[in-house]
């Protein structure tokens, strides 16, 4: 499970800060949260490719976070892609997704499934589940939630006492599948111990500090979490519906997070420690998300 920083600036690009993008490279696929201007270079930067995209989360629609969505769907479609792409936001998706189809001259080769999101459960498969919920914004935003599923732990002491075989028996089992032995039958739960604790992933989007978002992210291992300004422009925070870095902190620390990514930078700071600095004396896993930062969220326990 990696985090890929394609993009980490707030509204305007700089020499060293794309557009808001970040790839989350996990069970086979890249899924990207957001799709600012540029997104599709970055990608060439980090040697991710766009045709492994199968999902994209969109927070909300202020340019700097999907404006790169036309040129990767025309990139897309030169390259001859097939496989469906499935795009997710606010309610407005829809409507964007149709004039992205419709501009320019194209031919589009793959079908693109738009979703219109408000709260709750997203999407849930055997490997992970995405929730969203909606955060204090100038416009409707969406934070999402990307939680593994990990399957509860084999007892082998067990599963050998009940004279189970190494081989495909184990693996049966392991996949929650019965295994006749002579004249019983073994059950997964005889052998299988509590479900285990998967990694969790919160993305914020642009948010002023809410309790949605501290009720999302309880117990995250990651949350990435906007923080535009520092405490000195906190009214300008507070006009534009963002955070400040110490705000994003006490958020962290509240939620009890293990890890605080800071994201979504001014363009105004041309010393960036300040802001992390900030971060640190509230929560003390605080780091400021550079572009092309690649971060491995490790398993904590079995």
């Amino acid at each position: 499970m990696e985090l890929i920083f394609l993009g980490t600036s707030s509204a305007l690009p700089t020499r060293d800060r794309n557009h808001s993008a970040v790839a989350l490279k996990a069970f086979g696929e890249i899924i990207l949260l957001d799709c600012g201007e540029g997104t599709q270079r970055q990608m060439t930067r980090t040697r991710l490719s766009p045709m492994k995209i199968n999902k994209i989360l969109l927070t909300h629609f202020h340019g700097d976070h999907f404006l790169g969505l036309p040129g990767l769907v025309q990139s897309m479609a030169f390259r001859g892609r097939k496989n469906p792409l499935h795009i997710f936001g606010p309610v407005g998706t829809s409507n964007i997704i149709n004039c992205i189809k419709n501009l320019g001259y194209f031919k589009l080769s793959f079908p693109i499934h738009a979703y219109e999101l408000d709260s709750g459960l997203v999407i849930e498969n055997e490997d992970y589940t995405v929730s969203c919920c909606p955060t204090k914004h100038t416009i409707p935003n969406l934070a999402y939630s990307i939680e593994e599923k990990r399957s509860p732990k084999f007892l082998l002491d067990k599963a050998t006492a009940l004279g189970v075989k190494p081989g495909p028996d184990f693996s049966k089992l392991q996949a929650g599948i019965p295994v006749k032995l002579k004249d019983k039958i073994i059950q997964p739960e005889q052998v299988l111990g509590e479900k285990r604790k998967g990694r969790r992933i919160i993305y914020s989007g642009d948010t002023r500090p809410c309790t949605n978002m501290i009720n999302f992210s309880y117990g995250a291992d990651v949350l990435i979490h906007e923080s535009t300004f520092d405490n000195s422009h906190h009214d300008k925070a507070v006009e534009n519906g963002h955070s400040t870095a110490s705000e994003a902190a006490q958020i962290a620390k509240t939620a009890q997070v293990r890890q605080l990514i800071l994201t979504h930078i001014s363009t105004r700071y041309k010393d960036t420690d300040l802001l992390e600095k900030e971060a640190l004396k509230i929560f003390e896993n605080s780091m400021l998300a550079q572009d092309l930062m690649r971060i491995k969220v490790k398993l904590i326990g079995n």
